[in-house]
């Protein structure tokens, strides 16, 4: 029996937008199954790459990033197009940052012109991004849509705070939305829904459910989308049947790992291909967490990303794919350097390199070599003279001869007695060091025993009185329900005992009775 796929089926599949007009108009959506599940469905269309451009000179870009943009990033339109030209971008994402309260301030006729200025520069579908400010989005935002109507820009973000305005903006001059949520499932169905109550047709919604840069960002991202994706398909949710979008360019060149230099972290490697990687593993991970549109920044990026999705679909030989084709100067990290010494001992090694160290630390120590003394002065030199000296050797008046030097057997046992005491001295200073710790050790054994003792005696006459007071509280008890007993016996009449029912000799009547009473 051959190899048999078992296939998931969903309840539903994700809906088709067309973004932009005519033409050059893009679809994007349209699956039948999990990203890239060929096997099991069907995927119409790639996911698309947009380009960002800015509709102001960036300031804080790393040099690897605007290497390729220097000559245009002053001119929002040239920008655009060369990016289409140059790089291939199936669509434009024109980030308005000039438009940020805390910024520039830009009016919303600055940034409608600028639009106006790009879409005349490119034939592909373009995205007017704002600044994530709600209540300055919503003031721009309706503007451009009035002021391009019928072009079919896709706008966004649209937040649950400003999708009334935008939303009946779109609706009235023909574009798409962006909802957008901060990483939360039933966020983003909320805003869909509130859309879809104000009258938005659900065939102009994408969703953007808010991306991070690699690390945590990612990772909460990614899963947020798999949970989009899945309630979508295999729950049949039809209000999040909708194409995502990620800006992950903006997130992942912004983050400090992008921008440092090889002087200020050389272990990082080369920061031109750390950027370009960085944004390329992100832009996949997001391809496999089920995203439309990703919206990128380097144009080396792009390349790997596009070529990622052509091999995933169609197939192909990853190895066919060229590498990063630099721009700047090649960097010289010397990580050898850097790298810290291997440690090729083997654990047995390790393990007698203490004991050699103890040996070696209870070894006599060599005498250290004498200094020469310093000159004597004169003075130094008679007080010298006074002290008391041994007397000079003594000549043998008989015969003439000085008196035999030392034998050299007396000065080798004399070294041998003093390495012999110094050692004594050692063993001994040792043995009294082990018996001192041992002494401690014992005390310290004794002292803990001592406290258990001392615990578990309070803790058993502890139990005893808590016992002896259970003891005296149920003997009072039996004590007082026997008392009770008693009495209850006492006041009740025997059961046996007859009462005799005579009739009284003189009968009286209820008027008597009652007269009697009252006296």
């Amino acid at each position: 029996m051959g190899f048999k796929i078992v296939k998931e089926s969903y309840a539903s599949g994700i809906k088709e937008i067309s973004i932009g007009k005519g033409d050059t108009a893009v679809t994007v959506g349209g699956e039948t199954c999990y990203p890239f599940y060929l096997f099991e469905g069907d995927m119409p269309h790639k996911p698309k790459i947009a380009m960002e451009i800015w509709d102001m000179e960036p300031e804080d870009w790393p040099e690897a990033a605007l290497s390729h943009f220097k000559d245009v990033v002053s001119d929002p339109a040239a920008w655009a197009k060369k990016c289409v030209d140059d790089f291939g971008a199936d669509m434009i994402v024109l980030q308005l940052k000039s438009i940020d309260p805390n910024g520039e301030d830009a009016s919303p006729e600055d940034a409608t012109a600028t639009v106006k200025k790009v879409m005349g520069a490119i034939n592909v579908p373009l995205i007017v991004w704002g600044c994530a400010s709600p209540q300055k989005d919503e003031d721009v935002l309706k503007k451009i849509s009035e002021e391009c109507e019928g072009e079919n820009l896709t706008l966004g973000p649209v937040e649950d705070k400003n999708h009334k305005a935008i939303g009946a903006s779109a609706m009235g001059f023909g574009h798409t939305l962006i909802s957008s949520s901060p990483i939360d499932v039933n966020l983003a169905k909320q805003v869909n829904i509130l859309l879809e109550n104000l009258g938005m047709p659900m065939d102009r919604i994408i969703v953007d459910p808010t991306t991070g840069g690699l690390g945590y960002g990612l990772e909460y991202s990614y899963s947020v989308m798999e949970r989009l994706k899945m309630a979508a398909m295999s729950q049949g949710d039809d209000k999040l049947q909708f194409p995502m979008i990620n800006n992950l360019g903006n997130e992942v060149w912004k983050c400090k790992e992008a921008k440092q230099t090889a002087e200020e972290d050389p272990t990082l490697g080369d920061p031109e291909k750390r950027g370009i990687l960085m944004e390329a593993v992100c832009a996949v991970v997001y391809l496999m967490g089920g995203s439309d549109i990703l919206i990128m920044r380097h144009p080396e990026a792009v390349r790997m990303t596009r070529a990622f999705i052509d091999l995933i679909m169609d197939g192909g030989m990853a190895t066919d794919v060229a590498g990063i084709e630099k721009q700047l100067d090649d960097v010289d990290i010397d990580f050898a350097s850097l790298a810290p010494k291997p440690d090729l001992k083997i654990e047995e090694e390790k393990k007698a390199a203490p004991k050699k160290a103890a040996a070696k630390k209870a070894a006599p120590q060599k005498a250290a070599p004498k200094k020469a003394a310093p000159k004597e002065t004169a003075k130094e030199a008679a007080a010298k003279d006074c002290v008391l000296k041994p007397p000079p050797p003594q000549f043998d008046k008989r015969s003439g001869a000085a008196p035999a030097e030392p034998a050299k057997e007396a000065v080798a046992k004399k070294a041998e007695d003093d390495a012999a005491a110094r050692a004594e001295a050692e063993a001994k200073a040792k043995a009294e060091a082990e018996a001192e710790v041992k002494a401690k050790a014992e005390a310290e054994t004794k002292a803990k025993a001592e406290a258990q003792a001392k615990a578990d005696a309070e803790a058993k006459a502890k139990a005893e009185e808590v016992a002896k007071r259970e003891a005296e509280e149920d003997a009072i008890r039996q004590k007082r329900a026997k008392e009770q007993e008693e009495r209850m016996a006492k006041t009740a009449a025997p059961k046996d005992k007859k009462v005799t029912m005579t009739a009284a000799k003189t009968q009286k009547s209820a008027l008597s009775k009652f007269k009697k009473v009252r006296r």
